[in-house]
């Protein structure tokens, strides 16, 4: 594989392991088993034990099984043809993956900050308005 198909490869291949972390550490739909290894991870006598269960609550540390598993079913490597390759495949999808997943948490935010100001706006927008007709 040529060096720029590979970039591509690591700049396409890093939005689903971001996708896949983001949603099993954040998203409503995994609460409940998020909840239980958060329980865990705080809870168990062993350390190997919350470390363990620590990492599917941590979408930095959850994205590196997904990488793993990403460069099993890929067979993706970086600038090498040996292990070499696959370790630093490993730690660049790693990385551009938490770039995504924290621009994304950034527009999370600046959009629920956006419908907030909407709201407040709204509802001052009616209370101006119910001043209005009482004064009329």
């Amino acid at each position: 594989m040529d060096l720029s198909t590979q970039i591509i490869w690591l700049f396409l291949l890093a939005v689903p392991i971001a996708c896949i972390a983001w949603t099993v550490t954040h998203e409503e739909v995994f609460r409940e088993p998020r909840e239980f290894c958060e329980r865990l991870s705080n809870d168990c006598n062993s350390v190997w034990k919350r470390k363990f269960f620590y990492l599917f609550t941590c979408e930095y540390c959850f994205s590196h099984y997904v990488t793993v598993a990403a460069l099993f079913f890929t067979d993706y490597h970086l600038l090498l043809d040996n292990w070499k390759g696959y370790v630093l495949a490993g730690f660049s999808l790693v990385w551009i993956a938490n770039i995504y997943m924290s621009l994304f948490g950034f527009l999370r935010i600046n959009i629920k900050k956006d419908r907030v100001e909407t709201k407040v706006e709204e509802i001052k927008i009616e209370e101006q308005e119910s001043v209005n007709s009482q004064e009329s």
